[in-house]
Protein backbone atom coordinates (compact mmCIF):
# COMPACT_ATOMS: atom_id res chain seq x y z
CA UNK A 1 0.00 0.00 0.00
CA UNK A 2 2.99 2.35 0.83
CA UNK A 3 4.16 1.41 -2.30
CA UNK A 4 1.39 1.90 -4.34
CA UNK A 5 0.78 5.50 -2.62
CA UNK A 6 4.48 6.18 -3.51
CA UNK A 7 4.01 5.54 -7.24
CA UNK A 8 1.08 7.26 -7.69
CA UNK A 9 2.98 10.49 -5.74
CA UNK A 10 5.57 10.15 -7.81
CA UNK A 11 3.28 10.36 -10.87
CA UNK A 12 1.17 12.93 -10.01
CA UNK A 13 4.70 14.93 -9.68
CA UNK A 14 5.93 13.94 -12.71
CA UNK A 15 2.75 15.00 -14.63
CA UNK A 16 2.33 17.94 -12.88
CA UNK A 17 6.29 19.27 -12.99
CA UNK A 18 5.95 20.20 -16.85
CA UNK A 19 2.94 22.45 -15.78
CA UNK A 20 4.96 24.09 -12.90
CA UNK A 21 8.04 25.10 -15.82
CA UNK A 22 5.82 26.48 -17.81
CA UNK A 23 4.06 28.49 -14.90
CA UNK A 24 7.41 29.75 -14.03
CA UNK A 25 7.93 30.67 -17.70
CA UNK A 26 4.81 32.62 -17.67
CA UNK A 27 5.75 34.26 -14.80
CA UNK A 28 9.38 35.52 -15.84
CA UNK A 29 9.43 39.61 -16.02
CA UNK A 30 11.13 40.08 -19.88
CA UNK A 31 14.33 42.46 -19.42
CA UNK A 32 15.11 44.87 -22.49
CA UNK A 33 18.53 45.88 -22.79
CA UNK A 34 18.20 49.91 -24.14
CA UNK A 35 21.57 51.45 -25.48
CA UNK A 36 21.04 54.81 -26.33
CA UNK A 37 22.31 57.99 -25.27
CA UNK A 38 20.98 59.46 -22.47
CA UNK A 39 21.93 62.89 -22.55
CA UNK A 40 19.57 65.92 -21.97
CA UNK A 41 18.64 66.68 -25.51
CA UNK A 42 17.99 62.65 -25.74
CA UNK A 43 15.65 62.55 -22.72
CA UNK A 44 12.21 63.33 -23.94
CA UNK A 45 12.86 60.42 -26.66
CA UNK A 46 13.66 57.71 -23.94
CA UNK A 47 10.92 58.67 -22.46
CA UNK A 48 8.46 58.34 -25.26
CA UNK A 49 9.70 54.75 -25.09
CA UNK A 50 9.12 53.98 -21.80
CA UNK A 51 5.49 55.75 -22.57
CA UNK A 52 5.04 53.53 -25.61
CA UNK A 53 5.37 50.14 -23.17
CA UNK A 54 3.22 51.85 -20.23
CA UNK A 55 0.65 52.35 -23.43
CA UNK A 56 0.69 48.52 -23.56
CA UNK A 57 0.70 47.44 -19.56
CA UNK A 58 4.18 47.51 -18.91
CA UNK A 59 5.15 49.01 -15.83
CA UNK A 60 8.96 49.27 -15.28
CA UNK A 61 10.21 47.41 -12.17
CA UNK A 62 6.54 45.84 -11.85
CA UNK A 63 6.12 43.23 -15.54
CA UNK A 64 9.67 44.47 -17.18
CA UNK A 65 12.78 45.20 -16.43
CA UNK A 66 15.32 47.65 -18.46
CA UNK A 67 18.44 47.78 -18.30
CA UNK A 68 20.21 50.76 -19.45
CA UNK A 69 23.75 51.33 -21.14
CA UNK A 70 24.22 55.06 -21.92
CA UNK A 71 27.22 55.78 -24.33
CA UNK A 72 27.68 59.46 -23.27
CA UNK A 73 27.77 60.67 -26.86
CA UNK A 74 31.46 57.98 -27.27
CA UNK A 75 30.29 55.94 -29.92
CA UNK A 76 34.08 54.05 -29.52
CA UNK A 77 32.17 52.71 -26.20
CA UNK A 78 29.22 51.01 -28.06
CA UNK A 79 31.16 47.58 -28.53
CA UNK A 80 31.67 47.19 -25.39
CA UNK A 81 28.11 48.17 -24.20
CA UNK A 82 26.36 45.78 -26.41
CA UNK A 83 28.84 43.01 -25.29
CA UNK A 84 27.50 43.34 -21.40
CA UNK A 85 23.91 43.47 -22.70
CA UNK A 86 24.46 40.20 -24.03
CA UNK A 87 25.92 38.69 -21.04
CA UNK A 88 22.94 39.68 -19.46
CA UNK A 89 20.92 37.46 -22.14
CA UNK A 90 18.48 39.73 -22.17
CA UNK A 91 15.07 39.27 -23.97
CA UNK A 92 15.38 41.98 -26.50
CA UNK A 93 18.18 44.56 -27.05
CA UNK A 94 16.61 48.66 -28.06
CA UNK A 95 18.88 50.47 -30.16
CA UNK A 96 18.51 54.16 -30.59
CA UNK A 97 20.60 54.93 -33.80
CA UNK A 98 22.57 53.17 -36.94
CA UNK A 99 25.58 53.08 -35.10
CA UNK A 100 23.88 51.79 -31.69
CA UNK A 101 22.14 48.92 -34.18
CA UNK A 102 25.51 47.93 -35.29
CA UNK A 103 27.33 47.50 -32.45
CA UNK A 104 24.08 45.39 -31.29
CA UNK A 105 24.40 43.39 -34.48
CA UNK A 106 27.68 42.70 -34.19
CA UNK A 107 27.52 41.78 -30.39
CA UNK A 108 24.57 38.94 -30.97
CA UNK A 109 23.34 37.02 -33.91
CA UNK A 110 20.33 35.61 -31.60
CA UNK A 111 19.55 38.14 -29.15
CA UNK A 112 16.45 39.95 -30.70
CA UNK A 113 17.57 43.50 -31.70
CA UNK A 114 15.24 46.30 -32.61
CA UNK A 115 16.39 49.71 -33.55
CA UNK A 116 14.31 52.64 -32.68
CA UNK A 117 15.72 55.56 -35.35
CA UNK A 118 18.14 53.89 -37.87
CA UNK A 119 18.88 55.67 -41.01
CA UNK A 120 19.02 53.43 -43.85
CA UNK A 121 18.82 50.05 -42.98
CA UNK A 122 19.37 48.28 -46.16
CA UNK A 123 22.52 49.88 -47.19
CA UNK A 124 24.01 50.00 -43.79
CA UNK A 125 23.74 46.31 -43.47
CA UNK A 126 21.40 46.22 -40.82
CA UNK A 127 18.62 44.26 -42.41
CA UNK A 128 18.64 42.45 -45.97
CA UNK A 129 15.35 44.65 -46.78
CA UNK A 130 13.02 46.28 -45.30
CA UNK A 131 10.17 43.87 -46.09
CA UNK A 132 11.84 41.19 -44.74
CA UNK A 133 14.32 41.87 -42.45
CA UNK A 134 15.87 38.48 -41.99
CA UNK A 135 18.16 37.47 -39.04
CA UNK A 136 17.76 39.06 -35.58
CA UNK A 137 16.94 42.85 -36.44
CA UNK A 138 14.18 44.91 -37.42
CA UNK A 139 12.58 48.31 -36.53
CA UNK A 140 12.27 51.45 -37.50
CA UNK A 141 14.07 53.76 -39.97
CA UNK A 142 14.02 57.42 -39.80
CA UNK A 143 14.05 58.00 -43.77
CA UNK A 144 17.51 59.04 -43.98
CA UNK A 145 16.93 59.15 -47.79
CA UNK A 146 18.38 61.91 -50.31
CA UNK A 147 14.39 63.11 -51.24
CA UNK A 148 14.40 64.05 -47.15
CA UNK A 149 17.77 65.73 -47.45
CA UNK A 150 16.69 67.40 -50.45
CA UNK A 151 13.59 69.11 -48.83
CA UNK A 152 16.25 70.54 -46.13
CA UNK A 153 18.07 72.08 -48.56
CA UNK A 154 14.95 73.75 -50.50
CA UNK A 155 14.17 75.44 -47.08
CA UNK A 156 17.25 76.69 -46.62
CA UNK A 157 17.44 77.99 -50.15
CA UNK A 158 13.97 79.58 -49.65
CA UNK A 159 15.27 81.26 -46.11
CA UNK A 160 19.04 82.81 -47.30
CA UNK A 161 18.63 85.39 -50.38
CA UNK A 162 21.13 84.37 -52.66
CA UNK A 163 22.81 81.02 -51.58
CA UNK A 164 24.25 78.97 -53.63
CA UNK A 165 26.73 77.04 -52.09
CA UNK A 166 26.04 74.74 -48.94
CA UNK A 167 28.38 72.98 -46.87
CA UNK A 168 27.21 69.26 -45.48
CA UNK A 169 28.21 68.25 -42.40
CA UNK A 170 28.60 64.25 -42.95
CA UNK A 171 29.87 61.38 -40.48
CA UNK A 172 31.44 58.53 -42.30
CA UNK A 173 29.13 56.00 -39.99
CA UNK A 174 26.12 56.99 -40.92
CA UNK A 175 25.37 54.20 -43.73
CA UNK A 176 24.31 56.60 -46.46
CA UNK A 177 26.11 57.27 -49.87
CA UNK A 178 27.30 60.81 -50.69
CA UNK A 179 25.46 60.56 -54.43
CA UNK A 180 22.37 60.83 -53.32
CA UNK A 181 23.00 64.24 -51.05
CA UNK A 182 24.45 65.81 -54.61
CA UNK A 183 22.08 64.84 -57.25
CA UNK A 184 19.71 66.80 -54.62
CA UNK A 185 21.87 69.80 -54.22
CA UNK A 186 22.14 69.62 -58.22
CA UNK A 187 18.19 69.78 -59.10
CA UNK A 188 17.83 72.74 -56.65
CA UNK A 189 21.05 74.65 -58.31
CA UNK A 190 23.11 74.64 -55.28
CA UNK A 191 26.93 73.37 -55.49
CA UNK A 192 27.58 71.24 -52.41
CA UNK A 193 30.20 71.04 -50.18
CA UNK A 194 30.67 67.81 -48.36
CA UNK A 195 32.37 68.49 -45.35
CA UNK A 196 33.42 65.10 -43.29
CA UNK A 197 33.34 64.66 -39.19
CA UNK A 198 34.16 61.87 -37.13
CA UNK A 199 33.80 63.45 -33.98
CA UNK A 200 34.23 66.65 -32.16
CA UNK A 201 37.66 66.91 -32.29
CA UNK A 202 36.83 67.50 -35.98
CA UNK A 203 34.54 70.22 -35.91
CA UNK A 204 36.82 73.29 -35.45
CA UNK A 205 38.64 72.11 -38.65
CA UNK A 206 35.26 71.32 -40.29
CA UNK A 207 33.88 75.23 -39.87
CA UNK A 208 36.99 76.53 -40.95
CA UNK A 209 37.08 74.35 -44.29
CA UNK A 210 33.30 75.37 -44.31
CA UNK A 211 34.39 79.61 -43.86
CA UNK A 212 37.12 79.34 -46.65
CA UNK A 213 35.08 77.66 -49.13
CA UNK A 214 32.56 80.60 -48.30
CA UNK A 215 29.29 78.65 -47.58
CA UNK A 216 26.25 80.60 -47.85
CA UNK A 217 24.40 77.80 -45.25
CA UNK A 218 24.80 74.56 -43.66
CA UNK A 219 22.90 71.16 -43.74
CA UNK A 220 23.85 68.33 -40.60
CA UNK A 221 23.50 65.26 -41.77
CA UNK A 222 21.46 62.33 -39.58
CA UNK A 223 23.91 61.49 -36.96
CA UNK A 224 24.18 59.63 -33.77
CA UNK A 225 27.28 61.74 -33.21
CA UNK A 226 26.29 64.69 -34.10
CA UNK A 227 23.14 64.41 -32.51
CA UNK A 228 24.86 64.26 -28.87
CA UNK A 229 27.10 67.07 -29.91
CA UNK A 230 23.54 69.09 -30.67
CA UNK A 231 24.33 72.06 -28.80
CA UNK A 232 28.22 72.19 -29.73
CA UNK A 233 27.31 72.06 -33.49
CA UNK A 234 24.63 74.92 -33.14
CA UNK A 235 27.03 76.71 -30.79
CA UNK A 236 29.46 76.64 -33.93
CA UNK A 237 27.14 77.74 -36.84
CA UNK A 238 25.77 80.30 -34.98
CA UNK A 239 29.38 81.95 -33.93
CA UNK A 240 30.23 81.86 -37.82
CA UNK A 241 26.64 83.45 -38.05
CA UNK A 242 26.14 80.50 -40.62
CA UNK A 243 22.26 79.67 -41.38
CA UNK A 244 21.98 75.79 -40.46
CA UNK A 245 19.02 73.31 -41.38
CA UNK A 246 18.91 70.34 -38.83
CA UNK A 247 17.74 66.58 -39.57
CA UNK A 248 15.62 66.70 -36.49
CA UNK A 249 13.86 69.31 -34.16
CA UNK A 250 16.27 68.75 -30.62
CA UNK A 251 18.94 70.69 -32.38
CA UNK A 252 16.22 74.03 -32.87
CA UNK A 253 14.85 73.43 -29.16
CA UNK A 254 18.96 73.79 -28.11
CA UNK A 255 18.89 77.11 -30.77
CA UNK A 256 19.25 76.17 -33.97
CA UNK A 257 17.56 77.57 -37.10
CA UNK A 258 15.36 75.31 -38.99
CA UNK A 259 14.99 71.64 -38.70
CA UNK A 260 13.42 69.27 -40.78
CA UNK A 261 12.51 65.60 -40.67
CA UNK A 262 10.82 62.85 -38.87
CA UNK A 263 9.59 63.17 -35.03
CA UNK A 264 11.77 60.79 -33.67
CA UNK A 265 9.99 60.48 -30.51
CA UNK A 266 7.29 59.11 -32.21
CA UNK A 267 9.44 56.80 -33.49
CA UNK A 268 10.89 55.46 -30.42
CA UNK A 269 6.89 55.29 -28.85
CA UNK A 270 6.08 53.18 -31.82
CA UNK A 271 9.15 50.79 -31.32
CA UNK A 272 7.31 49.98 -27.90
CA UNK A 273 4.75 47.44 -30.37
CA UNK A 274 7.86 45.53 -31.47
CA UNK A 275 9.13 44.98 -28.56
CA UNK A 276 5.57 43.73 -26.89
CA UNK A 277 5.06 41.07 -30.24
CA UNK A 278 9.04 40.35 -30.14
CA UNK A 279 8.12 39.15 -26.20
CA UNK A 280 4.97 37.56 -27.21
CA UNK A 281 6.88 34.64 -29.29
CA UNK A 282 7.42 37.49 -33.18
CA UNK A 283 10.14 36.89 -35.05
CA UNK A 284 12.44 40.27 -35.72
CA UNK A 285 12.81 39.15 -39.41
CA UNK A 286 9.13 38.30 -39.97
CA UNK A 287 8.80 42.10 -38.51
CA UNK A 288 8.88 44.50 -41.26
CA UNK A 289 11.08 47.51 -41.17
CA UNK A 290 8.74 50.71 -40.41
CA UNK A 291 8.72 54.37 -41.99
CA UNK A 292 8.30 57.13 -40.00
CA UNK A 293 4.55 58.49 -40.36
CA UNK A 294 5.22 62.14 -38.30
CA UNK A 295 7.34 64.54 -40.54
CA UNK A 296 7.99 67.94 -38.69
CA UNK A 297 8.98 71.00 -39.86
CA UNK A 298 10.69 73.75 -36.80
CA UNK A 299 11.40 77.37 -37.15
CA UNK A 300 13.32 79.04 -34.21
CA UNK A 301 12.24 82.85 -35.12
CA UNK A 302 15.08 84.23 -32.24
CA UNK A 303 17.54 82.83 -34.36
CA UNK A 304 16.31 83.74 -37.85
CA UNK A 305 16.61 86.94 -36.52
CA UNK A 306 20.00 87.00 -34.92
CA UNK A 307 20.90 85.83 -38.65
CA UNK A 308 19.00 89.22 -40.16
CA UNK A 309 16.68 86.07 -42.11
CA UNK A 310 13.28 86.88 -42.74
CA UNK A 311 10.89 83.79 -42.94
CA UNK A 312 8.90 83.98 -46.02
CA UNK A 313 4.86 83.86 -45.29
CA UNK A 314 4.63 80.58 -47.09
CA UNK A 315 7.03 78.52 -45.23
CA UNK A 316 5.91 79.87 -41.37
CA UNK A 317 2.46 78.37 -42.76
CA UNK A 318 3.78 75.39 -43.44
CA UNK A 319 5.86 75.10 -40.48
CA UNK A 320 4.44 72.88 -37.36
CA UNK A 321 6.37 74.63 -34.92
CA UNK A 322 7.50 78.39 -34.33
CA UNK A 323 10.24 79.07 -31.60
CA UNK A 324 10.24 82.53 -30.54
Amino acid sequence: MNRRRFLLTSLAGALAAPGAAEAQQAGKVPRIGYLAPNLPENRHVNEAFRQGLRDLGYIEGRNVVIEDRDDEGKLERLPALAAELVALKVDVIVTGSTAHSMAAKQATTTLPIVFAAAGDPVSSGLVTSLARPGGNVTGLSVLASSDLVGKRLEYLKQVVPGVSRVAYLWHPADGRTQEGVLNAARALGLRLQIVEARGPADFNRAFSDMKSARAGALAVSPSAMFAGEARHLVDLAARDRLPAVYPWREYVDTGGFMAYGPNVADSFRRAATYVDKILKGARPGDLPVQQPTKFELVINLKTASTLGLTIPPSLLARADQIIE
